[in-house]
């Protein structure tokens, strides 16, 4: 019984695997799978965020300027 029900769970985590040919991966990509969906706007933002700082870099740590904005 052990063994019929682990080929079965073998067999059903196998047929979900398919080989995703690179002109195919176009179709199959979503924009609310990307880290930015929409990168212009983030980059736009990053560009005020830097300006208002006085500095770049260290997008996720704490960083400098005086805050007096």
């Amino acid at each position: 019984m052990a063994r019929l029900l682990s080929t079965a769970l073998c067999l059903a985590f196998l047929s979900g695997c398919a080989a995703v040919k690179p002109w195919q991966r176009g179709r199959l990509a979503k924009p609310s799978m990307l880290l930015e969906p929409e990168p212009e706007s983030a980059l736009l933002e990053r560009r005020v965020y830097q300006n208002r700082e006085g500095s770049t870099g260290g997008h996720a740590g704490p960083g400098g300027g005086c805050g007096c904005n």
